[in-house]
């Protein structure tokens, strides 16, 4: 566990609390100053596991960050809604906020010949930690299988007060086949049977509970560019394979869906690594109405790279000639099976 590892390492006393625990509601129940500091006896760091599980958990927290002088707080959360919508608003600009998301290549101790060998396992497993535990595919299947139908359907259950999961499914599913592509709301209502803003709503909901992430088109109102459009991705592999329920192996799918899985993989690891290196650009696609298109597109200092995803080198686009015309300063690249390790490290 993260948070024991990170305890280990600190010298100092400290007070551990579990906010799925009575006990600890019930410490914490008095909002008052002199109760926290009756409470921290001493201690200069408070450590909360769960903290979403605390009613007014940012009210209380705001109270001793802001009351008792030197107090270091670390407050961790399965869910990343609860934190947000709890905890987010009342201590801004007196937190931190660490991201953590399913392991990067770049964490793994695999040399350029294990990192080749283990691509197909990875495009369609992913990469949760918990994977590198099991050893056959019936384990990562179950697992997977298991993540979404429990830990992840108890985060979509609390969405907005939201009680019927089986929408959130159906459309989790519908953006599973359109990776890639830019998801039109009003489909995807018509579909559900939902209005095209209950259909948006639920998908930002769903990059708050780390399911999704979005992608919005770049555009300087050039007159064939789109510019209000966005393309979802997962922000794991196996979770969108759990999901539709496909764990066929890369040799077995079609063309079109090794195309998706590439590309959200690259994406995704692609996002962990600016991340973690700190280096954090804005994140585009771009797309004319005649369909040019640019898959990924990074502004970092107004700088601008692009990037196409292609599964196969035997594949090589060239960068669109309208978005070389309109930016020509800009950087073009394709990632391939031989090119991706760069990319991605």
């Amino acid at each position: 566990m993260l948070i024991d590892a990170l305890l280990k390492n600190y010298k100092r006393p400290y007070l551990y609390l579990n906010g799925e625990d009575e006990d600890t509601h019930q410490l914490l129940a008095q909002r008052t100053v002199s109760n926290y500091t009756r409470v921290l006896n001493g201690n200069d760091l408070l450590v909360i596991d769960e903290a979403q599980g605390i009613p007014d958990i940012g009210k209380k927290l705001k109270l001793m960050v802001d009351s008792i002088k030197g107090l270091k707080i670390l407050a961790t959360g399965s869910s990343a809604f609860d934190i947000l919508n709890i905890s987010g608003e009342p201590l801004t600009g007196r937190s931190n906020t660490v991201y953590l998301y399913p392991l990067w290549q770049g964490e793994l101790k695999e040399n350029a010949i294990q990192i080749k060998q283990n691509l197909d396992d990875r495009l369609v497993f992913g990469s949760y930690p918990e994977l590198w535990h099991l050893t056959s595919s019936d384990e990562k299947k179950r697992y997977l299988s298991d993540l979404v139908n429990s830990y992840l359907l108890k985060d979509i259950l609390i969405l907005d007060g939201l009680r019927n999961a089986s929408i959130v499914f159906s459309l989790l599913k519908m953006v599973a086949y359109q990776i890639g592509k830019e998801v039109s709301y009003n489909e995807l209502g018509t579909a559900l049977g939902i209005s095209k803003n209950t259909v948006e709503k639920y998908l930002n909901l769903l990059t708050k509970v780390f399911v999704l992430y979005k992608v919005s088109a770049y555009s300087n109102n050039l007159r064939k560019e789109i510019s209000k459009s966005q393309r979802w991705y997962f922000i794991d592999n196996g979770i969108r394979n759990a999901i539709i329920g496909d764990f066929e192996p890369m040799a077995l799918r079609r063309e079109d869906d090794k195309g998706m899985l590439w590309e959200n993989y690259l994406f995704m690891e692609r996002l962990k690594r600016n991340t973690y290196k700190k280096s954090n650009p804005d994140y585009y696609f771009w797309r004319t109405y005649d369909q040019q298109e640019v898959d990924l597109v990074e502004i970092r200092n107004k700088k601008i790279q692009t990037f196409e995803f292609k599964y196969s080198s035997k594949k090589r686009p060239k960068q669109p000639i309208a978005f070389k015309k309109a930016y020509p300063d800009a950087s073009f690249e394709v990632i391939n099976d031989k090119t991706y390790l760069d990319f991605i490290l």
